[in-house]
């Protein structure tokens, strides 16, 4: 599997007219640069409590079922990418409170004592169980081979 393109012009770029120029790449690559799916979805990304999450993780993975009834393999991906990131943010947070792994010295800081069981680890299980929903969706995943194999 090829990479992610970061080469595009991505203010300039509409991917639901130029669908083709899409590389899935690897995890979260583009979830921030990819409209007008970004533009779509962000909007709608929370994770601050457990409630917050599932309200958002519950609309993505809507917009994700929007997309796949339309066989719109972009929006998709990019909905399945948005709450993998729910999930590892929000984990983030679980594990270090202010959200920085490393200190200024680049040294990791220790886990939270909570890390495991505190509002931020609920939202993470939450986005956790939609973005694997949404990644072992069959049509999903036989989408994402045949996107692969023909563009890379």
């Amino acid at each position: 599997m090829s990479g992610f393109d970061y080469s595009l012009d991505f203010d300039n770029v509409d991917f639901r007219e130029e669908p083709h120029l899409y590389r899935v790449g690897k995890g979260e690559q583009g979830v921030l640069l990819v409209q007008p799916y970004k533009g779509e979805i962000l909007p709608h990304w929370r994770f601050r409590t457990g409630k917050v999450a599932r309200e958002s993780s519950e609309r993505i993975y809507a917009m994700f079922l929007s997309y796949k009834e339309q066989d719109d393999f972009v929006g998709m991906d990019m909905a399945r990418k948005f709450l993998q990131m729910g999930y590892t943010r929000a984990r983030r947070y679980a594990n270090h409170r202010s959200g920085r792994k490393y200190d200024e010295k680049g040294e990791k800081l220790p886990q939270e004592p909570d890390a495991l069981d505190n509002e931020k680890a609920r939202a993470a299980r939450i986005f956790y169980a939609k973005y694997v929903e949404a990644r072992e969706d069959g049509h999903y995943k036989k989408r994402r081979q045949e996107w692969v194999e023909r563009y890379g």
